[in-house]
């Protein structure tokens, strides 16, 4: 089959369309291709079960499993590990039913995919408002709208997180010894500012997402998960040792503080977004539904150990990264460079999702000669974006918990719930599903309210404090 490059009426939808690339219609009476015919953007081979996996795995382990602990701190001992088994369990059911509304629609209409926005647009088309109905091109709009914002805080996190990991890797070179001792002092030797260090890391991301194949970046995403895999081997064996009494920490923090838990605790669960484009990349979708169960299964048990252990290991001094709580003797400095180097990568897997909907659209308006360079200069565009709002915002704890709230929360906790409610509505739906959906999608919105607040008044109090102290200080 050609290669081509695809022009406009290729580009309306990256994850869903409603002909096979040679035009021919789906194959299949539920609307989709075998998996020896499965394609996507002129691709005649999709992801095996083992690389959608990994893809899994690397779109939900990253900075927010690392900024968990400080999440748990701001919940209680007991109060933070329960609500993440309880977010888990919810985050992963909304999934589900994500994934079972785009299978709905796609037997209903005879597609072969559906993405996120597509399967709210045909949501709201299938509801018994009229008005809903009119404006159901305005679902997939919110729904990218949100995917976007999402996807591209998680990018303007990972600047964060390189930049200040790297800057205490280079503040302690000269003081790293062989002694691993956690009572050792080191001398931290001054360097540059944390957003020069994102500066000077954007040349190297910007290449990195030149990368524009999944199957491609599979290879680095395998990679990466090697080097994280290590990594929280080794922070696992440190945490673990030498764990003071637990008595002293609180069982549950004050409700004051619990908002900021939620917006951690939603981010570091918010892989929705790459849900149907990874089953829509695979070769046998079919099997999607057990990957998803056991790779989130793993997450799961991963978030809750990790910000548990690390939580009773540092207590009060838990950081925004528990990376940074390390001691800084050359093995965890190779542990801060290995995690680093994974998040590195999985930059380039959170950026496909919004890059897929941002910029084939507005490639598919300029001639084809062009089209090849406005794809870059946009790439490029895009990354310096996320970049320079990383700079604004270079506390790493904020950035993750503001994120978490105002756009994760929409993606993993509203909008499902309400969309299996249109979805099925018509056809008959028991009350205690309403219930249920209603509930979820009340406390994903209450989440989203409170805990964007508390994260914008934490971020404006110290700028406000610093302001404070010039006043006295010039008085």
């Amino acid at each position: 089959m050609s290669t081509r490059r695809l022009r406009s009426e290729d580009y309306n939808d990256y994850s869903s369309t409603d002909v096979t690339p040679e035009g021919s219609p789906p194959d299949g009476m539920n609307g989709f291709a075998h998996p020896e015919s499965y394609q996507r953007f002129g691709e005649t081979n999709g992801t095996t079960w083992y690389q959608t996996l990994i893809h899994l795995l690397k779109g939900n382990i990253g900075t927010g499993l690392l900024g968990l602990p400080l999440a748990v701190k701001n919940a209680g001992i007991l109060l933070g590990p329960l609500s993440l088994l309880v977010m888990g369990v919810v985050a992963v059911h909304c999934m589900g039913i994500l994934v079972k509304c785009a299978h709905h629609f796609c037997n209903r209409f005879q597609k072969q995919f559906l993405d996120y926005g597509g399967a709210v647009m045909y949501g709201l088309e299938a509801t018994p408002s009229a008005c809903l109905r009119t404006h159901a091109i305005w679902g997939r709009r919110v729904v990218g709208l949100f995917l976007i914002i999402t996807q591209l805080g998680f990018c303007c996190v990972y600047f964060v997180f390189l930049a200040d990991n790297l800057k205490q890797v280079v503040s302690a070179a000269n003081g790293t010894t062989n002694d691993c001792s956690s009572n050792r002092t080191v001398v931290m030797t001054p360097t540059m500012d944390s957003r020069l260090y994102m500066l000077s890391i954007l040349p190297f991301v910007v290449l990195l997402t030149f990368i524009q194949n999944l199957k491609v970046l599979s290879i680095f995403s395998m990679l990466a998960n090697v080097a994280m895999l290590v990594s929280l081997v080794v922070i696992y064996q440190y945490i673990v040792r030498d764990i003071p009494d637990p008595r002293n920490l609180p069982l549950a923090a004050a409700w004051k503080t619990y908002p900021l838990f939620f917006g951690t605790a939603i981010f570091a669960f918010e892989g929705i977004g790459v849900v149907l484009p990874l089953e829509n990349k695979m070769k046998n979708p079919r099997q999607f539904p057990v990957i998803l169960y056991v790779g989130m299964t793993i997450v799961t048990i991963l978030y809750i150990s990790l910000s548990v252990l690390g939580y009773l290991r540092f207590g009060t001094d838990i950081q925004a990264s528990i990376t940074l709580n390390l001691p800084n003797c050359w093995l965890y400095q190779a542990v801060k460079l290995l995690f680093s180097f994974g998040i590195f990568f999985t930059y380039a897997v959170q950026f496909y999702v919004p890059a897929e909907i941002i910029i084939p659209p507005l490639v598919a308006r300029v001639s084809e000669r062009w089209g090849w360079l406005v794809n870059l200069l946009l790439r490029v565009a895009l990354v310096c974006v996320t970049c320079v709002l990383a700079i604004l915002i270079p506390r790493l704890d904020l950035v993750i918990s503001l994120v978490g709230s105002i756009s994760s929360s929409a993606l993993a906790l509203i909008f499902p719930p309400l969309l299996e409610i249109a979805t099925y509505y018509s056809e008959g739906m028991h009350p205690l599903a309403i219930a249920k959906d209603i509930t979820i999608s009340l406390l994903g919105f209450v989440g989203f309210v409170v805990g964007t607040y508390e994260a914008l008044v934490e971020l404006v109090a110290p700028a406000a404090a610093v302001v404070n102290a010039t006043t006295v200080l010039v008085q």
